[in-house]
């Protein structure tokens, strides 16, 4: 079974490109950092590259960003090709199947408008659970989770 499920930070804004068949699509790269730290105690990242078809490339290069936050699920896809001097060389893209939007709309326009993330920096996920962070903050109406409510 080929399957890959990431999560991880657009390095640069996204490009919509047309194949010969003008059928849309985008590629990216997803800084995605790895669970464990390194001899010097620091967090690195894999740099993973990702392509994206059809309608789905159309709304990532339409409403993302470098530093965006993403869920991306697809299949690995290698290849190779000749390069100009002749030698071979080999490709590995992450062929997304599926890719959700992880930051709330107010995250993306703060984003926007402050200076470029380094990703050399980043910060090491955690499990705190930030309440500015919140999903369903722009959801408008209270939810309840009380399990009397199903009474």
């Amino acid at each position: 079974m080929n399957r890959v499920c990431l999560v991880g930070r657009l390095t640069a804004k996204p490009e919509l490109r047309y194949t010969g068949g003008n059928v849309p699509y985008t590629r990216f790269s997803l800084a995605v950092n790895r669970t464990f730290n390194n001899a010097q105690g620091e967090r690195e990242a894999d740099f993973i590259n990702i392509v994206v078809w059809r309608r789905q490339a159309e709304n990532i290069a339409n409403y993302l960003d470098k530093g965006s936050r993403v869920s991306v699920e697809g299949r690995i896809q290698t290849g190779s090709y000749t390069a100009q001097d002749g030698s071979k060389r080999y490709t590995t893209d992450v062929v997304a199947d599926n890719v959700q939007f992880l930051d709330s709309r107010r995250q993306s326009e703060a984003r926007a408008n402050t200076t470029p993330y380094d990703y050399q920096d980043a910060p090491a996920p955690t499990n705190d659970v930030n309440v500015d962070d919140d999903p369903f903050a722009d959801f408008g109406d209270n939810v309840s989770i009380d399990d009397n409510f199903l009474e």
